[in-house]
């Protein structure tokens, strides 16, 4: 007799302050990964299922994205910008919510 089936993990890669498509809040959200492999005899052998996927943890909406969507997310600059410090071509004494 041989045992196989299904087991799905759930990675949360990072915290990320975004503005909700849903409920037009600037808000933290998640972006979850969750993988589906493939087990035999309840040991876990390959993943053939991989998904990404935003949660905003103002309304809970969940929004599926693409893996490049996930990378380009991960790869924006760590942690909230100072703005004490005037940025780069910025002008020192102008309001940071000004354009």
């Amino acid at each position: 007799m041989i045992i196989f089936g299904t087991r799905g993990y759930l990675y949360q890669l990072a915290m990320l302050t975004l503005v909700c498509g849903n409920c037009g809040n600037p808000a933290a959200h998640a972006v979850r990964k969750y993988v589906t492999k493939f087990t035999l005899f309840f040991v876990p052998l390959f993943p053939f299922s991989t998904k990404f996927r935003t949660q905003c943890t103002f309304c809970g909406l969940q929004q599926q994205i693409t893996k490049e969507q996930a990378e380009g997310l991960l790869a924006q600059p760590a942690g909230p910008q100072q703005y004490g410090q005037p940025q780069p071509g910025q002008m020192q004494g102008q309001n940071p919510y000004q354009q």
